[in-house]
């Protein structure tokens, strides 16, 4: 109720827009947070400013209007509490419309449920999807059909991991992986995908409401474009008046997706000779689609335009602005309308870009020092000495390995935000009768959070063995 709280924060907003004018923050956005509003009703302050919001009252003080001062955690924390609340609220629906239709309700109604075949899994997720928009955002179920079993949360993660790998294998076309740069990127070729996009944007969704981390390698502008806007009011369609996905690009975020096209990019305007006579540009681009190179006009007349010293500027916007934006407009429409159909929330509008992909993806850092701490164990105990040899090795190990081993286990190669805590870690203990017990490999089940460990009789051969399986196997005992 004081006026140095209000005073307070909008004085730090003014550094917080500083920082954010700078190129690279000078101020790390995890650092301008303050973390005793984690102990402050955070749900409340939120509710109580999308309430003013959508009353357009104009005055009084939330800390949601400075979204800067929350913490990831506690962004997260009000996404998850409107999620449930919009969960609940559907849930309530269904109810209540079985109760006007004279049904009996049962358990099924206050989840998504989805039905699929495995052999048909991108046809029938598309299908499921479809015909159940306005059970979205409900509690995800999944069943795999002529299978038996509950889903407790490994199905689920089970049909994302299997899911996604499929969408985005090269012979699906939907998207291209560049190798300098490490990430995928929407492929301005594939106009045959356009539900197929759509269907990737409501499963990114669906992890953020039902909170999963996922393995996707999107540059940080792909999180800046879906956040663009944050919010929209009006109905989720691809009919809606509003441009969605449109940013103004820079060079610093073509680099993310193209290093290489940049550094050529940047080579051009920092050039000092001639443009016009040493490179013969022209205002058009050539982009290979499959087997054909198609040729794109930049701006009206473009071919016959020459690229000089006065507009290579001009040249180098518009081309960074056609491969981020309108080379593949129809392909991120259709994956940003799949996002927010799951996603439509104000909470959105407290985000940042990297805190987006940190909710979707989990945090980079990987330390694995404490992962024996939450670690349960099957058929074994951590008492057993090839137990004791495995932590062994992964406290020697460096950071890409454990990352590679989390990878190997988990499906992710990145940890929930709330850190080791919030993780499920399993090993147990196989051998067989088979075969000698050093010809086994460690395997794992990725949606089980679950390391199957042979009892090697020596440290040296569990090494061996436990590195060969995290850099030549994707880990899935499952498929």
């Amino acid at each position: 109720n004081g006026w140095w709280i209000p005073c307070a924060i909008r004085t730090l907003a003014l550094f917080n827009h500083a920082n954010e004018m700078i190129n690279g923050r000078i101020i790390p956005l995890a650092e301008m947070a303050i973390d005793s509003l984690n102990y402050i009703d955070g749900e409340r302050d939120y509710f109580e400013w999308k309430h003013r919001k959508s009353r357009g009252i104009i005055g009084g003080f939330t800390f949601c209007q400075y979204p800067f001062v929350f913490s990831i955690n506690a962004k997260r924390t009000i996404l998850k509490r409107d999620s449930e609340q919009q969960m609940i609220i559907n849930a309530r629906r269904s109810m209540i419309q079985k109760f006007q239709n004279k049904q009996t309700p049962n358990l099924n109604m206050l989840f998504l449920n989805l039905y699929i075949r495995r052999s048909h899994l991108v046809l029938d997720s598309l299908a499921e999807v479809t015909k159940k928009r306005d059970d979205l955002k409900k509690k995800l179920r999944v069943t795999f059909v002529g299978e038996h079993g509950l889903d407790m949360g490994g199905l689920t993660k089970e049909w994302f991991l299997l899911l996604l790998r499929q969408i985005f294998l090269p012979d699906y076309g939907m998207f291209v992986f560049y190798d300098l740069s490490g990430v995928y990127w929407f492929n301005g070729a594939s106009t045959d995908n356009i539900r197929e996009y759509n269907l990737v944007g409501i499963l990114m969704g669906l992890a953020v409401y039902n909170a999963i981390i996922l393995d996707i390698r999107f540059p940080l502008v792909c999180y800046k474009k879906l956040l663009t806007p944050a919010f929209i009011a009006e109905p989720m369609t691809h009919l809606s008046k509003t441009k969605v996905g449109i940013i103004k690009p820079t060079l610093a975020d073509f680099r993310t997706i193209r290093p290489d096209i940049a550094h050529s990019l940047q080579y051009l305007l920092d050039y000092d000779g001639n443009v016009e006579e040493d490179f013969g540009l022209t205002f058009e681009v050539s982009v290979a689609h499959y087997d054909t190179a198609m040729i794109y006009l930049l701006k009206e007349n473009g071919s016959k335009i020459d690229v000089t010293n006065e507009n290579r500027n001009e040249y180098v916007e518009l081309l960074i602005d056609f491969y981020i934006n309108k080379h593949i407009s129809k392909q991120f429409e259709a994956f940003y309308y799949g996002f927010h159909s799951v996603c439509s929330s104000n909470a959105l509008l407290l985000l940042v870009p990297e805190e987006l992909e940190m909710l979707i993806c989990g945090m980079e850092q990987c330390n694995l020092s404490s992962l024996a701490k939450i670690t349960k164990y099957e058929n074994c105990s951590p008492n057993e000495n090839f137990i004791k040899w495995f932590w062994q090795v992964v406290e020697e190990m460096p950071s890409d390995k454990q990352r590679r081993l989390l990878l190997f286990v988990t499906g992710s190669d990145r940890m929930p935000i709330g850190g080791l805590s919030e993780m499920t870690f399993k090993i147990a203990k196989i051998s067989s009768n088979k075969c000698n017990i050093n010809d086994l490999l460690p395997m794992s089940h990725t949606c089980f959070n679950q390391l199957l460990l042979p009892p090697y009789p020596t440290r040296e051969i569990l090494k061996e063995k436990l590195f060969l399986a995290i850099e030549n196997c994707e880990g899935f005992g499952i498929e």
